[in-house]
């Protein structure tokens, strides 16, 4: 993406009511007022409050939006020029109940209160496979000990990836520590029982891992 088309949708995202950029100052000295107030300020209601982390263009988080009008979601990413398309989207089609979050993950536990996200999602996360990435892998031991900041006590966290790698980690490192795994499965649309909306809602890029013959995988768990 040229330097110019990204500087055309960081000016937009700016005037869109659905984006929010609050900054690294703001969220780390708990000058951040929608913490704790995402549905009461936000979304004006108190329906479930679901987070993507990691949302790229924010097709997934549009899509569970029209699937689910009763529930809140909420794309988190630090490419702004990224879930761009997904805040338009959202703007055009008038999607009430979905927004986006500009912030670095790291973070979630400064941008939302104690217990106030009933389910997160990750979908496609980078796997960091080298060792020395490891701290960036999204559901080692400390993000999960973050996620568990934001979740109600009976929050569930899906992890969606093509990754076999991140796969196994995840389960091994869930397992190791004693989570719960409500569900996990090797290749979503080739097992049955595959939860619906796990398989009813495709990204771009986990089409074209399917034109692959790539496996998508799926765990669903709770972090006790």
């Amino acid at each position: 993406m040229g330097s110019k088309n990204k500087l055309r949708r960081f000016k937009e995202n700016e005037t869109f009511e659905n984006v929010y950029q609050p900054t690294r100052d703001a969220l780390v000295n708990k000058n951040f007022i929608l913490k704790g107030n995402w549905n009461q300020s936000v979304f004006k209601n108190n329906n479930p409050l679901v987070l993507e982390l990691g949302c790229g263009k924010g097709e997934y988080s549009v899509a569970l939006a029209k699937k689910y009008p009763n529930k809140n979601f909420i794309g988190i990413d630090i490419k702004g020029a990224r879930f761009w398309r997904g805040a338009k989207t959202a703007v055009e089609e008038h999607i009430s109940n979905v927004a986006f979050l500009r912030t670095q993950i790291e973070l979630i536990d400064h941008a939302f209160g104690k217990n106030e996200v009933d389910e997160i999602w990750i979908t496609f996360p980078d796997p960091q496979i080298k060792y020395k990435r490891t701290k960036h892998r999204m559901t080692n031991a400390e993000f999960l000990a973050r996620y568990k900041t934001v979740l109600k006590n009976d929050g569930v966290v899906n992890l969606k990836t093509d990754s076999e790698f991140m796969h196994g980690y995840t389960l091994g490192l869930l397992h190791g520590a004693g989570h719960e795994v409500l569900y996990a499965n090797h290749n979503v649309y080739k097992q049955d029982g595959s939860p619906e909306e796990v398989t009813s809602i495709q990204t771009f890029y986990e089409s074209q891992y399917l034109e692959q013959n790539k496996p998508i995988t799926y765990i669903r768990f709770k972090i006790k």
